[in-house]
């Protein structure tokens, strides 16, 4: 699951029929003076400035400004632009057209295992957790889409009357369509509102998860995904990011600061299951990664080029259980092209490599890791016979290796 920020989840709405204020995404205070004579609606009404950042609680925060004209939001755009909150600094703030309104609304779209549930309540904003069970819901099975009469009997079920329930069906025809079509796993507004203007259903908020692995499938996604660890990607994990939007199979890697032990799992289990080893026994990890379903060897050797590049590492742990149909030669090949150009740029040094693995080739795969050891490589390698828990415990030096 990706998350949107809501600059880019605004335009993705647009793009479906879903109706959003007036709003424009700003980096950079010296553009502010440009932008405000390029968007004339910044000029005669009031606006909302908030912090485009993947934070909870921002006004909380003070990082949502409301009721300004164009000299309150160059103020608001300076004061938060720049300005570091829970370890984050803010890059980028959010202006949007304020619209006042009577009452508030919640629609929402979450992915099911046998489909999609669309959530709808005449109430919006905080009375929402309030009122949980108060929000109605209609069922739509996988490859399905909502009927009118289903969506109308939704919106009259939570309150809706006459051209107003009308109104809310064919928003949230929409809205699904948008979810549907954009492979969508959570998306939510919260409020949503009948805007006087206008008399237009419009959203005023967004949460937006996407399956970001879809990303191929969609070659104007032009968007960057949030980090959900409250911080910016780095170089490193955009980088990963970018090759695993464009391969079959997968490859991942957040990097974790101050760890010792990196990590170079075959598949999410694997993954999880070092990570959970190497801190029950008091180590550090240095990262998340993976590769799995197959990926190329190209893909492979990028992601172990990044993994090797982990600062303060002094093991690095590769490989997992037994594969299904991921080739364990192939991927190996990867790996090992990584760590030689690894090796050659002085990233190892001092750095113990453990590998285990079995699988489709896994032979070939693993004599060939054996032979690292002959270019210098300090490198332990064990076939699927050895315990995945031996390797952490031998690794962490719990227990002494058997070659």
């Amino acid at each position: 699951m990706a998350k949107l920020l809501e600059g880019p989840a605004m335009a993705l709405f647009e793009k479906w029929g879903v109706k959003t204020p007036y709003h424009i995404v700003i980096s950079d205070v010296n553009q502010l003076e440009d932008l405000i004579e390029a968007n004339k609606w910044m000029n005669d009404r009031k606006m909302v400035v908030k912090a485009h950042e993947a934070l909870g609680g921002r006004f909380k925060l003070g990082l949502v400004k409301i009721d300004l004209d164009k000299e309150g939001v160059k103020k608001a755009v300076r004061e938060i632009i720049g300005r570091e909150v829970q370890g984050l600094v803010i890059s980028q703030a959010i202006v949007a057209e304020m619209i006042s309104h009577d009452e508030e609304y919640y629609i929402a779209v979450q992915a099911t295992r046998e489909g999609a549930e669309i959530l709808l309540a005449k109430m919006g904003g905080i009375e929402v957790e309030a009122n949980w069970d108060k929000i109605k819901r209609t069922f739509v099975e996988v490859g399905e889409k909502p009927t009118d009469e289903q969506l109308i009997k939704l919106a009259e079920e939570a309150g809706f009357e006459g051209e107003l329930a009308g109104k809310v069906a064919k928003f949230a025809h929409s809205f699904f369509e948008c979810y549907d079509n954009e492979d969508g796993q959570y998306i939510e507004i919260n409020p949503l509102i009948l805007n006087p203007k206008n008399n237009e259903i419009t959203a005023l908020d967004a949460v937006t998860n996407l399956d970001g692995d879809a990303r191929f499938r969609h070659p104007d996604w032009n968007f960057s995904f949030a980090s959900e660890f409250g911080r910016e990607y780095t170089p490193a994990e955009k980088k990963v990011m970018e090759i695993d939007s464009k391969v079959k199979g997968s490859v991942k890697l957040i990097e974790i600061p101050g760890g010792t032990t990196a990590l170079l799992p075959a598949g999410g289990g694997a993954s999880v299951f070092y990570s959970d080893a190497v801190v029950n026994l008091g180590g550090t990890i240095a990262n998340y990664s993976e590769y799995s379903g197959d990926p190329p060897s190209w893909a492979v050797e990028a992601l172990t080029e990044e993994v090797c590049s982990l600062p303060g590492v002094s093991n690095i742990i590769v490989g997992g259980a037994i594969a299904n149909f991921t080739d364990v030669k192939a991927t190996f090949a990867g790996i090992i092209s990584g760590f030689r150009k690894a090796k050659d740029e002085g990233k190892l040094d001092g750095v113990k490599i453990w590998v285990r693995r079995g699988g489709p080739n896994e032979l070939a795969g693993l004599a060939a890791m054996r032979e690292l050891k002959d270019e210098g490589f300090d490198i332990e390698v064990f076939d699927r016979y050895t315990p995945l828990t031996d390797i952490v415990d031998m690794a962490l030096g719990k227990q002494e290796s058997a070659q």
